[in-house]
C-alpha cells in the first residue's frame, strides 16, 4: 500500500471515531428536552429513527472514505419484529453496525453509559434497557419485548476475549425469550484482526481497511423457545459454529 493511502485511512479512521461522537453528541442535545417532559416514551420511535438515521451517514462515511467493509448477508429479506436478536460480540461496534440495520430496535447498556453526556439522553428516551441488575435487566427487558419492541442482545455479556472464539454465554436471553413469548433470531458476526477488539484500544489505528461481516441465522420460533433454549448450552454451540475471529 503507499504511503499516501495509508497516510489517507489513519486519518479517516481518527475522523470516523470523530464524527461518531460529534453525532452522539447533535442526537443527545436533540433528545435531552424531551426527556422532561410527561409520558416521554411516546417519543422513543423518533429516537430510535433518528439513530438509524446517523448511524446510516456514518456508516456511509465509513464506506466511502475506504476505512471499513462491510458484508451484509441475509439481510435483504425482511426482518422479524418483535424478537430477540442474538449475536456474538467480537468488537466495540458491533451495537451500532446492527442498531443501524435492525427495524426499531432496543438493546442493554452498560450503567455507565448513563454519565455519559453523548449517550445517556437518547439511550433514556429510546427506552433502552440499563444493564445494572439481573433480574431487573431480565422484568424490564422481558417487558419491553412483550410490548412488540425487538431487543438487541449479546449473550455473551461483553466482547469476546482476546484468543478466543466466544465467551462463555450467559442465561439471560433464554429467559427473556422465554417469558416474552418472542422468537429468537441469531446473528453471526466475524470481523478483521484487531477491528474494535478486546485487547486493542480504539485510539491504536488496526491494521486498515477493516472488515466486517453480519450473518442473519436460523430463526428460532417462540413456541420452540422454552424447548431449545431451555440449555444455554445449546445457543453457545450455535452462536460459537459460526464465531470465527479474523
Amino acid at each position: 500500500m503507499s504511503f499516501p493511502r495509508r497516510l489517507w485511512l489513519g486519518f479517516a479512521y481518527y475522523f470516523s471515531w470523530l464524527l461518531f461522537g460529534l453525532c452522539g453528541l447533535l442526537l443527545a442535545l436533540a433528545c435531552t428536552p424531551f426527556l422532561f417532559v410527561p409520558q416521554r416514551e411516546r417519543f422513543g420511535p423518533a429516537a430510535r429513527c433518528a439513530m438509524r438515521v446517523l448511524l446510516d451517514f456514518w456508516l456511509w462515511w465509513l464506506r466511502i472514505s475506504g476505512v471499513v467493509k462491510i458484508s451484509w448477508l441475509g439481510f435483504e429479506r425482511p426482518l422479524p419484529r418483535g424478537v430477540v436478536f442474538a449475536a456474538n460480540h467480537p468488537s466495540l461496534v458491533d451495537a451500532p453496525f446492527l442498531l443501524s440495520r435492525l427495524p426499531d430496535t432496543i438493546c442493554i447498556f452498560k450503567p455507565a453509559l448513563l454519565r455519559n453526556p453523548c449517550i445517556a439522553p437518547f439511550a433514556i428516551l429510546s427506552g433502552y434497557v440499563p444493564g445494572d441488575s439481573g433480574v431487573g435487566v431480565i422484568r424490564l427487558a422481558t417487558a419491553r419485548v412483550t410490548a412488540g419492541r425487538s431487543l438487541l442482545i449479546f449473550p455473551e455479556g461483553t466482547r469476546t476475549k482476546a484468543g478466543s472464539v466466544l465467551n462463555p454465554c450467559k442465561a439471560g436471553v433464554a429467559l427473556i425469550a422465554r417469558r416474552a413469548g418472542a422468537p429468537v433470531q441469531l446473528i453471526h458476526i466475524r470481523s478483521g484482526p484487531l477491528m474494535g477488539r478486546k485487547a486493542h484500544p480504539w485510539w491504536k489505528v488496526p491494521p486498515l481497511p477493516g472488515w466486517w461481516e453480519f450473518t442473519l441465522g436460523e430463526l428460532i420460533p417462540s413456541d420452540a423457545a422454552p424447548t431449545n433454549l431451555a440449555s444455554i448450552a445449546l445457543l453457545e454451540t450455535r452462536l460459537r459454529t459460526h464465531a470465527e475471529i479474523g
